[in-house]
């Protein structure tokens, strides 16, 4: 495990003076219901500040550099620290490999969930920043993360996909779109739900995803895609 982490650092860019620190960083909350006397804690304090350190960095970085108003800006914002973005990041990183999972986390495909990999993605900048200081931390969310903002606003990428077909729907058909649970499997760690959108009676969209709110944003894109055709 010392030379994987070797191997990351080295991916990261960053040396770790603290490597319990960044060992941290991998450990999810099952790994301790299992292995209960292990000498560090899960990773949920890190990701509490990655977080925060996170928000700062990319609205200081927003405010800086646009003169924009602020609900364009805070859209952009939000598209840049988004689970979608950070997992998308994490998976780049490989850091589902390094993850220290129960055996029913891992068997349930724990290393893949989106949502465990986006909060390791958080635990790690967290780390950074209690390691390094500030400016690391802000050189490695730059290089990594904000270097997507041209494209995320080039494509229109921050758009809400639900405000947006809520907006063309209401504007254009007088209709306000509605959402359905369809499916719902899994145990409640690792829950799967589809998710329908209609036009009235119209089933317009379905979308997937480990929580209403994104299996909705998915539905709501593909309800996009056949709307704009």
């Amino acid at each position: 495990m010392k030379n994987k982490f070797n191997q990351f650092e080295k991916k990261i860019g960053i040396s770790f003076k603290n490597k319990k620190l960044l060992e941290t960083v991998f450990i999810h909350r099952s790994y301790l219901n299992e292995n209960k006397n292990y000498s560090l804690p899960h990773n949920e304090r890190l990701e509490f500040l990655g977080d925060a350190v996170l928000e700062l960095i990319v609205t200081d970085y927003l405010y800086k550099k646009f003169d924009n108003p602020e609900g364009e800006m805070t859209n952009w914002r939000a598209a840049l620290v988004r689970g979608e973005m950070l997992f998308k990041i994490a998976n780049q990183f490989k850091i589902g490999d390094l993850m220290m999972l129960s055996h029913g986390e891992a068997k349930t495909g724990g290393r893949e969930r989106k949502v465990l990999l986006a909060n390791a993605f958080e635990a790690l900048i967290g780390a950074i920043y209690l390691d390094q200081g500030i400016k690391p931390a802000q050189k490695f969310i730059n290089k990594n993360l904000i270097s997507h903002l041209d494209e995320i606003i080039e494509k229109g990428l921050y758009q809400d996909a639900k405000s947006v077909l809520q907006e063309k729907a209401q504007d254009e058909l007088g209709i306000t779109p509605t959402y359905e649970v369809l499916e719902e499997s899994g145990p409640d760690h690792v829950k799967k739900f589809v998710v329908g959108v209609h036009l009235g009676e119209k089933l317009l969209g379905k979308g997937n995803g480990s929580s209403k709110q994104e299996a909705q944003q998915e539905a709501a894109k593909a309800a996009l895609d056949v709307y704009q055709r």
